[in-house]
Protein backbone atom coordinates (compact mmCIF):
# COMPACT_ATOMS: atom_id res chain seq x y z
CA UNK A 1 0.00 0.00 0.00
CA UNK A 2 1.39 3.40 -1.01
CA UNK A 3 1.22 5.90 1.86
CA UNK A 4 3.58 8.57 0.51
CA UNK A 5 0.75 11.02 -0.10
CA UNK A 6 -0.61 10.58 3.41
CA UNK A 7 2.86 10.93 4.94
CA UNK A 8 3.50 14.07 2.89
CA UNK A 9 0.17 15.59 3.98
CA UNK A 10 0.89 14.79 7.65
CA UNK A 11 4.33 16.36 7.35
CA UNK A 12 2.86 19.49 5.78
CA UNK A 13 0.18 19.71 8.47
CA UNK A 14 2.79 19.41 11.21
CA UNK A 15 4.87 22.10 9.51
CA UNK A 16 1.91 24.46 9.27
CA UNK A 17 0.96 23.76 12.89
CA UNK A 18 4.47 24.51 14.12
CA UNK A 19 4.62 27.66 12.02
CA UNK A 20 1.29 28.82 13.45
CA UNK A 21 2.63 28.29 16.96
CA UNK A 22 5.82 30.28 16.11
CA UNK A 23 7.98 27.21 16.63
CA UNK A 24 10.88 26.39 14.33
CA UNK A 25 9.97 23.81 11.73
CA UNK A 26 11.85 20.55 12.18
CA UNK A 27 13.37 19.11 9.04
CA UNK A 28 11.32 21.34 6.78
CA UNK A 29 11.58 24.69 5.16
CA UNK A 30 11.99 27.91 7.10
CA UNK A 31 8.88 29.68 8.36
CA UNK A 32 7.13 31.38 5.47
CA UNK A 33 8.84 29.07 2.97
CA UNK A 34 5.72 27.02 2.29
CA UNK A 35 3.34 28.44 -0.29
CA UNK A 36 -0.23 27.60 0.73
CA UNK A 37 -1.48 27.70 -2.86
CA UNK A 38 1.15 25.15 -3.91
CA UNK A 39 0.28 22.85 -1.00
CA UNK A 40 -3.43 23.09 -1.78
CA UNK A 41 -2.86 22.53 -5.49
CA UNK A 42 -0.68 19.50 -4.75
CA UNK A 43 -3.33 18.07 -2.43
CA UNK A 44 -6.02 18.54 -5.07
CA UNK A 45 -3.88 16.77 -7.65
CA UNK A 46 -3.28 13.90 -5.22
CA UNK A 47 -7.02 13.53 -4.62
CA UNK A 48 -7.69 13.56 -8.34
CA UNK A 49 -4.99 10.95 -8.96
CA UNK A 50 -6.37 8.71 -6.20
CA UNK A 51 -9.86 8.91 -7.67
CA UNK A 52 -8.59 8.20 -11.17
CA UNK A 53 -6.58 5.20 -9.99
CA UNK A 54 -9.51 3.79 -8.00
CA UNK A 55 -11.88 4.25 -10.94
CA UNK A 56 -9.40 2.55 -13.27
CA UNK A 57 -8.97 -0.40 -10.90
CA UNK A 58 -12.75 -0.76 -10.53
CA UNK A 59 -13.18 -0.78 -14.31
CA UNK A 60 -10.40 -3.37 -14.69
CA UNK A 61 -12.01 -5.56 -12.03
CA UNK A 62 -15.43 -5.22 -13.69
CA UNK A 63 -13.90 -6.21 -17.02
CA UNK A 64 -12.62 -9.41 -15.43
CA UNK A 65 -8.90 -8.61 -15.24
CA UNK A 66 -7.34 -11.51 -13.28
CA UNK A 67 -4.53 -9.27 -11.96
CA UNK A 68 -6.94 -7.06 -10.00
CA UNK A 69 -8.52 -8.40 -6.82
CA UNK A 70 -11.58 -7.10 -5.03
CA UNK A 71 -9.75 -6.21 -1.81
CA UNK A 72 -7.38 -3.81 -3.58
CA UNK A 73 -10.27 -2.23 -5.47
CA UNK A 74 -12.26 -1.66 -2.28
CA UNK A 75 -9.26 -0.26 -0.39
CA UNK A 76 -8.43 2.15 -3.21
CA UNK A 77 -12.06 3.26 -3.52
CA UNK A 78 -12.18 3.97 0.23
CA UNK A 79 -8.87 5.85 0.14
CA UNK A 80 -10.16 7.99 -2.72
CA UNK A 81 -13.41 8.64 -0.88
CA UNK A 82 -11.63 9.62 2.34
CA UNK A 83 -9.23 11.93 0.54
CA UNK A 84 -12.14 13.61 -1.23
CA UNK A 85 -14.03 14.05 2.05
CA UNK A 86 -10.90 15.54 3.60
CA UNK A 87 -10.60 18.08 0.77
CA UNK A 88 -14.28 19.01 1.17
CA UNK A 89 -13.63 19.69 4.86
CA UNK A 90 -10.60 21.82 3.98
CA UNK A 91 -12.73 23.76 1.52
CA UNK A 92 -15.43 24.26 4.15
CA UNK A 93 -12.87 25.58 6.62
CA UNK A 94 -11.45 27.95 4.00
CA UNK A 95 -14.91 29.30 3.19
CA UNK A 96 -15.66 29.78 6.88
CA UNK A 97 -12.35 31.58 7.43
CA UNK A 98 -13.00 33.80 4.42
CA UNK A 99 -16.47 34.66 5.69
CA UNK A 100 -15.10 35.44 9.16
CA UNK A 101 -12.50 37.76 7.68
CA UNK A 102 -15.05 39.49 5.45
CA UNK A 103 -17.37 40.06 8.46
CA UNK A 104 -14.62 41.68 10.56
CA UNK A 105 -15.12 45.37 11.21
CA UNK A 106 -12.38 47.58 9.81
Amino acid sequence: MDTRGIDQMLSELRSVSQTAQNKPVEGGEAAGGVDFADVLNSALKDVSAAQKEARSMAQDFSAGDPNVNLQDVMVNLQKASLSFQQMVQVRNRLVTAYQDIMNMPV
